[in-house]
């Protein structure tokens, strides 16, 4: 399949993981199961308040939102530049502007602010355990994916000094 390799996946790199491919096997199945998985309430949390139900609610519906809002603009940005990969495809070039001005890895931020907005809309300690797990292994898949940019763009060092990881102006 033509965009597999244009994202740079390899043979080799499926048996040997050069290019972080178990981390995107890993990322797919966490999503897959976030997805699928049921909601799990503690039985003593039911919040009786309707006007703190449609506050919390509202809250969800904002990190929700701007976890989409985060997710496509950095598809458009990203461009031709896209891939699932945390290794950088071979002629790509780095992205400073739009979202990526604001955070270096919005799509994962964009994931993770999606995530925690269902698992607070529903109130599920099933996927607040799966959002923990997906933050960890953003976490992790940000830091190599960063150690590959350093190597091949001279200016991401800089890049990195000026814009936060995950979560604007904070982290």
């Amino acid at each position: 399949m033509k965009i597999l390799t244009d994202w740079g996946f390899t043979r080799e790199g499926w048996r040997n993981n050069s290019r972080g491919e178990y981390l995107v096997l890993l990322q797919g199945g966490l999503l897959t199961g976030f997805v699928i998985l049921p909601v799990y309430q503690l039985p003593g949390l039911k919040i009786q308040s309707t006007h703190l139900l449609y506050i919390i609610w509202f809250i969800a519906s904002i990190l929700g939102l701007t976890g989409l809002i985060f997710i496509i603009k950095a598809l458009r940005d990203l461009g031709k530049n896209l891939t699932p990969l945390p290794y950088p495809i071979e002629n790509g070039e780095l992205v400073q502007t739009g979202i990526y001005g604001i955070v270096r890895h919005p799509l994962y931020s964009g994931l993770i602010l999606a995530a925690l907005g269902w698992t607070l809309f529903q109130m599920s300690i099933s996927h607040l355990i799966v959002s923990a797990l997906l933050i960890i292994l953003f976490e992790i898949k940000a830091n190599r994916e960063e150690t590959w940019l350093t190597k091949k763009y001279p200016d991401y060092s800089e890049y990195r000094q000026r814009v936060k990881k995950l979560i604007p102006g904070i982290y």
